[in-house]
């Protein structure tokens, strides 16, 4: 009888024993840091890893994940400085930073941070109008984290960043907006082509000028070159006659040359009158025959004349 009540005894001693070890032992798993409190107050803050704690004095308060945590913002209807309603819908990103003031700093952080991020959106895009909602998204974004850090930093909690997901506004604003954008781009398209018409013109205008003044460079080159081609032939002719002349000259005055001119001179004469009897239908002839020796004696006479001279 006092065997089996002994042996019931380290039974429930046993039992007690892990009872005792099951609520001591705490793992915190990585990225997570557990709240402790201590009949009824903040203890500490549990670290990932092995913990141990006071069996049915400590206890596991709350829990929290200390990775980023995306928190999608419900879509709401938001009034721009225009009076244009816009339908908004963001996500957050955030992360727990004090596991403590998670706690206690606020009895909902996840619906105190969504609620503050839909009214600071609201007061942000008030401050805008339409067309500066679609332009400056990266401000409002900005604006916003500013804003939420700021309350956040109560609640143990970092905000990280917050993008605004979709803006819409309604359909005759869509609808408009949509016929500005086409109207825009036609204007650029007839802009577009009446800048290639005017570069078209603009080019025809330089090409033509271009070859007019190829074309006058040509003929002034050619009235150069053909004026200096003729003035080298004048002159060649010029000096080759001078040359002529010289040789005549001497040859008048060597032994026998004003003879040989005299004879070359009623050669030439002759030869003239015979020509024109030839060649034309009118024969010009003196009007007395007799004279023509005469007439040559006399051009004999002037060439002896300048021989002498």
């Amino acid at each position: 009888m006092i065997l089996g009540t002994s042996i019931e005894v380290a039974l429930v001693i046993l039992i007690l024993g892990i009872v005792f070890i099951s609520q001591s032992m705490r793992i915190v798993p990585q990225q997570n840091a557990w709240v402790i409190e201590r009949l009824g107050k903040y203890s500490r803050t549990l670290e990932p890893g092995l913990n141990f704690l006071v069996p049915f004095i400590d206890r596991v308060a709350y829990k929290h994940s200390l990775k980023e945590i995306p928190l999608d913002v419900p879509s709401q209807v938001c009034i721009t400085r225009d009076n244009t309603q816009l339908t908004v819908d963001g996500i957050i990103y955030f992360q727990v930073t004090d596991p403590m003031k998670a706690s206690y700093g606020s009895s909902n952080y996840i619906l105190a941070v969504t609620q503050l991020a839909q009214t600071t959106l609201r007061s942000v895009l008030g401050k805008l109008e339409l067309d500066k909602t679609f332009e400056e998204r990266e401000a409002i974004n900005s604006e916003i984290v500013n804003a939420l850090d700021q309350a956040a930093m109560n609640w143990g909690v970092k905000m990280l960043r917050y993008e605004i997901k979709d803006l819409t506004p309604p359909k005759d604003i869509l609808f408009a907006m949509q016929a500005q954008i086409t109207a825009e781009r036609e204007k650029r398209a007839l802009i577009a082509a009446s800048e290639g018409r005017k570069q078209e013109q603009i080019n025809i205008a330089n090409g033509e000028k271009e070859a007019a003044i190829a074309k006058s460079e040509g003929e002034r080159t050619a009235e150069i070159n053909r004026a200096q081609g003729e003035a080298v032939a004048i002159k060649e002719i010029a000096e080759a006659t001078a040359i002529a002349i010289r040789r005549v000259a001497e040859a008048t005055t060597a032994p026998g040359g004003l003879e040989a001119v005299n004879l070359k001179v009623a050669e030439n004469y002759v030869e003239a009158f015979a020509k024109l009897a030839k060649e034309g239908n009118t024969l010009i002839i003196p009007g007395d025959l007799s004279n023509i020796g005469s007439m040559v004696a006399s051009a004999l006479e002037i060439v002896k004349k300048k021989s002498v001279s």
